[in-house]
């Protein structure tokens, strides 16, 4: 919840600049919110593409149901307790939406339930203010 909280402080003044951000732009104020998600597990183990397809099915489509996108890549990282980097196929999931309390809320959610479900460390967030026309 407090981690929740700093995230509204911090992003309050983002989303209250997002309507001139598309001033004589197409499209209206949204944000882009971008996870990505290490697919190895440890002890070696995989989540496979059936673990992942019910993962999306059950956490982040429910609460993304206009949609998103999902591109498959090789990421790396730094591992927090050794320094140690680590490369790892990943997926990316790329939401388009309005930047809201709610929306964080949704986000911090499905990253949540997916370092619980397959106990990771983390799940990256990268959000960027954008202008998005669906005609």
């Amino acid at each position: 919840m407090r981690r929740f909280l700093l995230a509204s402080l911090i992003c309050a003044p983002f989303v209250a600049n997002a309507a001139p951000a598309c001033e004589g732009m197409p499209g209206e104020a949204q944000v882009t919110v971008q996870l990505f998600y290490g697919r190895a597990m440890k002890g070696g183990a995989q989540i496979d593409a059936a673990q992942w397809a019910d993962y999306l099915a059950r956490e982040v489509t429910p609460r993304f149901p206009a949609g998103l996108t999902v591109l498959e890549a090789s990421g790396q990282w730094q591992q927090r307790a050794t320094g140690k980097v680590i490369r790892e196929k990943s997926t990316v999931v790329e939401i388009v939406t309005s930047p809201s309390a709610e929306t964080w809320a949704k986000v911090a959610a499905v990253r949540e339930a997916y370092k619980k479900r397959f106990a990771q460390e983390s799940v990256g967030l990268v959000t960027n203010l954008s202008c998005a026309a669906w005609d």
